[in-house]
């Protein structure tokens, strides 16, 4: 009777063991997972959300949205491999008019004088910034695109991470979008595309070599801002290691036509997976 438990024992535990073993091959081709913070007044979080799905689903990684940027922390971001941002840094806590999809409901009211002017504050906290600077250092991947780089004009640690910021951007028009002269897998052997979305204007701040993207308005149409005149370009994307982790910026994300542009859909591709070590 012992040697019969101990048979069966031994049996249990090799079946154990071969579970194990299966089940090792699956734990280690698991994708790493995202999380997206999306979302504010100029930004409709559905239209980020479709674009967003396209590209994650081609890329068959699991992503998760959020627009509640108070829970941004240290803690939200730990079971994730890569973060993205697609929204600026302002929020109206004391509201606004709109819908601002269409400018006519809030322009012509008979009674305009009735509402207060909007007043926007700055929504990220240094603590915030700094986990995401932290996260990136850590390993993390780090995406920020179009509007994000809005963040870093109030928020030191965020603008050191992310590695540059907003200055402004003209009209909605066509512009055209180009690699630059420094060689990186995200922009090889792609040639450049033109879309019609808003040109947003940037300052970079780190190693201009890091430059990987230029917009530029090839019909001439410049663009002055706050007493600078910006001309025809722009950088347009970066990508860079900061720490154990990487960034990537570009810049192109008002519409879902220029997100889905097909070069521009491979590049974002590439960019994921730059991000994450994958080429």
């Amino acid at each position: 009777m012992t040697d019969r438990t101990g048979l069966l024992s031994r049996r249990a535990m090799i079946g154990a063991i071969a579970a194990t073993t299966l089940s090792a091959p699956a734990i280690a081709q698991a994708r790493p997972r995202a999380l997206a913070l999306i979302g504010d007044r100029y930004h409709n979080p559905d239209y980020i959300r479709v674009s967003l799905d396209k590209l994650f689903g081609a890329l068959d990684m699991p992503i998760d949205y959020t627009m509640d940027y108070t829970a941004l922390s240290a803690q939200l971001l730990r079971p994730y491999q890569l973060f993205l941002v697609l929204r600026d840094g302002m929020i109206w806590p004391g509201g606004y008019l709109g819908p601002d999809a269409y400018t006519d409901y809030e322009a012509k009211l008979e009674n305009a004088d009735d509402f207060p002017a909007p007043k926007p504050v700055f929504w990220m906290k240094q603590e915030q910034g700094q986990a995401v600077k932290d996260f990136v250092s850590n390993g993390g991947g780090f995406y920020p695109l179009h509007n994000s780089s809005h963040i870093s004009l109030t928020c030191k640690p965020y603008r050191d991470v992310m590695g540059g910021a907003y200055v402004g951007h003209p009209p909605q028009r066509p512009f055209q979008v180009h690699a630059t002269a420094n060689a990186h897998p995200i922009t090889a052997g792609l040639g450049p595309f033109m879309v019609n979305d808003e040109q947003h204007y940037v300052d970079y701040d780190k190693d201009p070599r890091n430059v990987i993207l230029e917009s530029e308005n090839i019909d001439g149409l410049t663009y002055e801002t706050g007493g600078r005149k910006l001309g025809t370009k722009s950088p347009a994307g970066w990508a860079y290691d900061y720490g154990k982790g990487r960034v990537v910026f570009t810049a192109v994300g008002h519409t879902i036509h220029a997100m889905w542009n097909p070069t521009y859909l491979e590049i974002q591709r590439r960019a994921v997976r730059w991000l994450l070590k994958e080429i």
